[in-house]
């Protein structure tokens, strides 16, 4: 059976010391590890419905911070690989730093510029490159909190969008915050994806709409990326015993 590796990235900064940015220099030791290896890379869509290798890796980004474009894009240029982008729509190409409960507390002070989100044009600057643009909703809000009209509308919407903006197809989602359930799931299969992301330890049974991938986060030093990235650690998240450690409170990271 292939191993396929997910991986969820956000930003990219030297100096941003927030929970979801990664350094650049972090970022290239990661990626060039896990090719060293004998990964070989794919966009997510790809990557969950269509593997051609027996390692798969997918490298994924969340909320399109320009951040993305500025330092991943070259990294995964020189390494050989695709990434892939999952864009709120609201927000992309308005030039203002994006918000939402869990970086709002990040505007006003030195590094509300992290916040800013990529255009259009630079998103189809990385789909020239053959990166996956994918949907990340319109608003970036808690799906299973909204009533069924707003879901349809933030997921339809923002695939609508995507498509029209970039003039390509657009047929994969993250889930903000990772938060799904059966609903959602069947939503976002009517809105006409085909492959979505959630996050491992939220996972036992993967499908292409409820794909696990593995966040990396400032915290992730070379030993903890190692272990998360590990098939045998990926395996153990999709437990039951996992799981039942995430809904107590204590997911593990």
């Amino acid at each position: 059976m292939s191993d396929v590796l997910v991986l969820c990235y956000h930003a990219v900064s030297a100096d941003w010391p927030a929970g979801l940015s990664v350094t650049p220099e972090r970022l290239e030791r990661q990626l060039g590890g896990l090719l060293a290896r004998g990964y070989e890379g794919a966009t997510f869509g790809d990557a969950v419905l269509r593997p051609r290798a027996a390692r798969t890796l997918a490298v994924t980004f969340d909320d399109a911070y320009r951040s993305v474009l500025e330092l991943a894009r070259p990294i995964l240029r020189d390494l050989g690989i695709p990434g892939t982008v999952f864009v709120p729509t609201a927000f992309a190409g308005s030039g203002r730093p994006m918000a939402w409960p869990g970086i709002d507390h990040w505007l006003g002070g030195p590094h509300e510029h992290e916040l800013v989100p990529m255009s259009w044009e630079e998103l189809g600057r990385l789909a020239e490159d053959g990166w996956e643009i994918g949907s990340h909703t319109r608003t970036h809000p808690r799906l299973p909190e909204i009533d069924r009209a707003a879901l349809r509308e933030e997921l339809e919407g923002s695939r609508a969008e995507c498509e029209e903006r970039l003039a390509t197809t657009c047929t994969s989602l993250a889930y903000p915050f990772g938060d799904q359930d059966a609903a959602v799931v069947e939503a976002a299969r009517e809105a006409g994806y085909e492959a979505a992301g959630a996050f491992a330890g939220r996972v036992r049974s993967p499908s292409a709409l409820r794909w696990p991938r593995v966040g990396i986060y400032h915290a992730d030093g070379d030993l903890r990326f190692k272990l998360k990235a590990s098939r045998a650690i990926r395996r153990l998240r999709a437990s039951r015993a996992w799981r039942i450690r995430f809904l107590t409170g204590r997911p593990g990271g």
